[in-house]
């Protein structure tokens, strides 16, 4: 059974439901959890890790539990690089999870099938459980050239591909003229977000996984449907915001009763599979422009006007 790497911060709530969602897991008495609990970055969130720490300390239903909880403040990219190597490098495979996801009750189940069946396949770099709210029917599952972050396991010899150096990967993508197969077939932002965390702009684990998996020629196995849903949006957290997650990752989570039978496919990508969701998110790139456009605007006017106070 893979470890459950849990990474946690001020947000009492939604940790709360978090957690109660992966209780409702079969597998959750037969599995380790090891909880990072962030430190407070200044005074006015030194309460709210404080009210998370004493409801961490107090969870039950676990085969057994570990809570390492950090004296200064990491933030998250630094916690999940750090957690994810400590943890990984004693066990072998992880699952991971962040704090504003809440999963289905098949969600182990799948996470730990999949680490199984797929070990030893050197062209596989990870695993995901989310899926988008794609219009066309997809198979049960299936392997893209991509990876995203929302409920995801690996391996040892995988996770040692990661680089944290986001100007190498850059210039390795640039160099190999690999921009466009990088963003997913010109339809997402990702080679700017990379250059974005070269700037030291942006602080994303997920973009240089992304790039290390990509670089690597790695595949990542997706579901038909999402067995993790991102309740994040709601409030204002370390790493989301409500103006522009709400309208992009979008899972198709149905109510949580999700499930996904897994077994071996060919280690290949699914070019099929991957035209329905590179044309989701060719749409979602339209929307984002047109929020960002209006987001100027909105900033046009309000200067105006202060202007002319």
């Amino acid at each position: 059974m893979a470890p459950i790497l849990l990474f946690v911060y001020k947000r009492l709530e939604t940790t709360k439901k978090v957690v109660s969602f992966l209780l409702k897991n079969e597998l959750a008495e037969n599995s380790k959890i090891f909880i990072f609990s962030d430190g407070s970055k200044n005074d006015l969130d030194y309460n709210k890790v404080k009210e998370v720490r004493k409801f961490i300390r107090n969870i039950k239903g676990f085969k057994e539990i570990e809570i390492i909880e950090r004296n200064k403040n990491y933030g998250l990219a630094r916690s999940i690089i750090d957690g994810v190597t400590q943890i990984i490098n004693d066990y072998g495979k992880v699952i991971v999870l962040e704090d504003d996801l809440i999963t289905s009750p098949y969600f182990l189940k799948y996470m730990n099938e999949a680490l199984e069946i797929y070990k030893n396949e050197e062209r596989v770099g990870a695993i995901c459980s989310n899926m988008y709210l794609v219009r066309k029917s997809l198979p049960e599952t299936f392997f893209l050239n991509f990876f995203d972050s929302w409920g995801w396991g690996t391996w040892k010899d995988k996770w040692e591909l990661f680089n944290s150096n986001a100007l190498e990967l850059l210039k390795e993508i640039k160099d190999k003229k690999l921009e466009k197969d990088f963003d997913f077939n010109n339809s997402y932002f990702f080679t700017q977000l990379l250059e974005l965390q070269s700037l030291g702009i942006v602080n994303s684990w997920a973009i240089r996984w992304q790039a290390s998996l990509f670089l690597s020629n790695k595949l990542c196995l997706f579901p038909q449907k999402s067995l993790v849903k991102n309740i994040g949006f709601e409030k204002e957290g370390s790493n989301t915001k409500t103006s522009l997650g709400g309208i992009v990752f979008t899972s198709n989570f149905d109510k949580g009763n999700n499930f996904i039978k897994v077994e071996k496919i060919n280690v290949e990508e699914n070019l099929e599979a991957k035209q329905i969701v590179v044309a989701y998110f060719k749409q979602l790139k339209i929307r984002i422009i047109v929020k960002m456009m209006k987001v100027r605007n909105y900033l046009k006017i309000l200067k105006k006007k202060l202007i002319k106070k």
